[in-house]
């Protein structure tokens, strides 16, 4: 599962959870795209946040 509250270690941050409002939001300015961005490359490269900015990066 992406957002195990429970693991406060590195690899949980590195995972994008959409179920989360929060996490989408922060998720979203941090890439500086919209939810809606954010949520298509989710679907499109999966939760791995490495993964998902470079699809938003173009790389």
């Amino acid at each position: 599962m992406s957002d195990d509250k429970t693991n406060r270690g590195g690899g949980d941050r590195q995972r994008i959870s959409l179920s989360e409002d929060y996490e989408v939001r922060d998720w979203a300015k941090k890439f500086g795209v919209t939810e809606e961005g954010l949520r298509a490359a989710v679907q499109k490269v999966g939760d791995r946040a490495d993964d998902v900015e470079r699809e938003l990066r173009g790389g």
